[in-house]
């Protein structure tokens, strides 16, 4: 996988391109917002601290073990937020996929027609066979989501990780390519 292998996506409503250093004050708008950032693995308080995000998507191109795609509305171009795959195993076919949208966007089924596209391209086009996702548990609309995609929920991970000086559990959901 590298920069060239991200193909621009479109559905019926929206645009799925690589996120690029001109996203930059968009991914920190969203990786700052207290809603989004709730359930979310990071977050940043400074458009400087959002470089270690930016860094990412490029260091995950440049590795082969990832890409992430920024999600745009069709018609406004309005940025939306972000969805990916990061921990991408070749000789596995698997990954784990991760999402965001900022709020002005929630309750519009847009995470879910720009999920559809992006696991349509993983499965056809990079032949990846398991697609995984860790959801903090109490984080519902992600669980609902992936419900929603056919993800199975396949167990909880309790006490597995510390975020704000507490010990919180991780649910692993699970979508196979058949």
């Amino acid at each position: 996988m590298s920069s060239s292998s991200i193909p621009h996506l479109k559905t019926e409503r929206l645009i799925l391109s690589r996120i690029t250093k001109q996203d930059h004050s968009n991914i920190f708008k969203g990786l700052s917002h207290p809603e989004v950032i709730k359930f979310y693995g990071v977050q940043y308080s400074s458009i400087e601290e959002t470089s270690e995000q930016m860094n990412w998507y490029e260091n995950l191109e440049k590795a082969g073990s990832g890409m992430w795609w920024k999600i745009e509305l069709n018609d406004s171009e309005a940025f939306c937020g972000a969805i990916g795959i990061n921990d991408y195993h070749n000789e596995h076919q698997r990954a784990e996929i991760g999402f965001w949208l900022l709020p002005e966007h929630w309750g519009k089924r847009l995470m879910i027609e720009a999920a559809e596209k992006v696991i349509e391209y993983l499965f056809e086009n990079i032949n990846l066979h398991r697609l995984e996702a860790y959801v903090e548990v109490g984080n519902q609309n992600s669980a609902k989501l992936l419900k929603k995609l056919d993800f199975a929920f396949e167990g909880c991970m309790r006490d597995c990780e510390v975020k704000n000086g507490e010990y919180i559990s991780i649910d692993i959901y699970a979508l196979i390519n058949s």
